[in-house]
């Protein structure tokens, strides 16, 4: 209401041709104003201001204010978080955690117990990988973590197919640590289609050039597998003196 009686009301019989030219003419009866004493009271609102807001003003941020979302995650094996399908690292010793993201239109910030640890520039390309080298354990530091050599390992107890379509896995991404969560989703097929299965599985996925995960489920889903293994003739005839051959007809 004050504004509106000792500013807007002087200036309603003005035209103005922009916005700059309307604060042009506010700036100076706003400082009159916020000059103009108290009817009952000491001082104005400038001297007010100047006594009790102003010293209790804080700095601005380094930073503009962003929107974010929050949300709790669990960290996998392969030492990352996954926030919309795509993959950011977190260093190793938080294996197994839940830890919370902090997620703007540019950044993702990882916390533990309200701390940042892990801080990437948001990727929204899904399957891929945001990986700080840092981040991944060393080798002499896995013990009785995942180590590409007991996947591997675990792969040739099934089979040679299975261990080779493991090792190709693990060669095909620049950090082993990348292919980890493929290869034990890989490996877990056994339980539902059994050892036998997998084996064949993977052998006609090497056989077509493929090592990816997705391919060799399809491959047990549809049950290509078995097809293979019936098409396969059960009985030949054996050579004998009464069957003559192609070439005798020649």
């Amino acid at each position: 209401m004050l504004v509106e009686r000792w500013i807007l009301a002087r200036l309603r019989k003005h035209q103005f041709a922009s916005v700059e030219e309307v604060n042009d003419a506010i700036a100076p009866l706003l400082h009159w104003l916020n000059q103009r004493a108290f009817q009952k009271l000491p001082g104005s609102r400038a001297s007010v201001f100047a006594q009790i807001d102003a010293p209790a003003l804080m700095a601005l941020p380094v930073q503009p204010w962003e929107w974010a979302v929050f949300k709790t995650v669990r960290v996998h094996i392969d030492s990352h978080v996954e926030y919309e399908g795509h993959r950011y690292s977190v260093p190793n010793a938080l294996v197994g955690l839940a830890l919370e993201l902090r997620v703007t239109a540019h950044a993702v910030e990882i916390l533990h117990r309200g701390n940042r640890v892990a801080s990437h520039m948001r990727c929204v390309y899904k399957g891929g990988f945001t990986t700080v080298t840092e981040h991944l354990p060393e080798r002499h530091q896995h013990q009785a973590q995942w180590t590409p050599e007991r996947l591997i390992a675990w792969g040739a107890r099934i089979g040679v197919a299975c261990a080779a379509t493991v090792q190709k896995m693990l060669q095909r991404q620049p950090h082993p640590e990348h292919a980890y969560r493929a290869c034990l989703g890989l490996l877990s097929l056994s339980k539902r289609y059994g050892d036998a299965r997998l084996e064949a599985a993977c052998t006609m996925a090497l056989g077509l050039g493929t090592s990816k995960y997705t391919h060799i489920r399809d491959i047990l889903l549809n049950r290509r597998d078995l097809l293979q293994a019936s098409t396969t003739p059960e009985w030949t005839s054996p050579t004998h003196a009464h069957v003559r051959g192609a070439n005798y007809y020649q």
